[in-house]
């Protein structure tokens, strides 16, 4: 453990260092006052992409856990939308959904809150991946097992909560953190409707003092910030898992 700690602070030292050795050869004003004069806006940027994240997360689990369950639904209609709905949001861009919900459905709806209608947005969309996630997990279960939990008596619904589902939530773990990985970043899209997250923060303070550098530089570790605990904590739990823990 301590071995694999040092390999990864030497290689991050070295990764730094290089950085910096690329970014002095620039000629180039630097002021790294910038992003402390503008700490307010990036905190308040931090703190938005938070919050839209955790609800983004939240609700695109929910959407994907049904749609997954949805899509190995022995109901032909259920499973027709079910793989609709993944194929609609799959195959168009993240951004052009964002369009779409914030300036047709929105005003259709007659509703004007970029920062829930951009959290809705996110959730359907990464909802969309999580359903082929959980229905691959569903459907990776070995059918033996699935027989012999009906052989003891327990109908389809008890199967599938207690013998199918705690398997497949175990091997999708990777994937679904995958996905919440890159919802984080993908936030970033909503500074196209002028939702105050860290990416319109940074144009909004590039747009005014003109330090591209010191304006996205600061952007890139507070993404780092919000995704790599994410992965450490997603690597713990695939552990404890392994080990048969709870």
């Amino acid at each position: 453990m301590t071995y694999r700690l040092f390999v990864r602070s030497l290689i991050g030292a070295m990764v730094v260092a290089t950085l910096a050795l690329l970014l002095a050869t620039l000629e180039y004003p630097w002021n790294w006052w910038v992003p402390w004069q503008y700490r307010s806006l990036f905190l308040k940027g931090f703190v938005f992409t938070v919050l839209i994240s955790l609800g983004a997360i939240a609700l695109g689990f929910l959407i994907g856990v049904t749609g997954g369950l949805a899509r190995v639904s022995k109901n032909d209609i259920v499973r027709a939308l079910a793989s609709y709905y993944v194929e609609l949001f799959r195959g168009t861009p993240l951004l052009v959904q964002i369009y779409i919900f914030y300036f047709c459905l929105a005003a259709v709806l007659r509703y004007d809150n970029p920062v829930v209608i951009g959290m809705i947005t996110l959730a359907f969309f990464s909802g969309a991946y999580i359903t082929e996630m959980v229905r691959a997990g569903i459907e990776s279960v070995d059918p033996g097992q699935i027989e012999a939990a009906k052989s003891t008596g327990l109908n389809e619904r008890q199967t599938m909560r207690y013998v199918v589902f705690p398997q497949a939530f175990r091997r999708i773990i990777p994937p679904v953190t995958g996905q919440f990985v890159s919802l984080i970043k993908d936030s970033s899209l909503l500074s196209v409707i002028s939702v105050r997250e860290l990416t319109k923060a940074s144009e909004v303070i590039n747009a005014t003092t003109y330090k591209t550098f010191e304006a996205y530089l600061p952007l890139a570790l507070f993404y780092l910030a919000l995704t790599y605990p994410l992965s450490y904590l997603t690597r713990r739990l695939e552990h404890r898992l392994a080990n048969g823990k709870k």
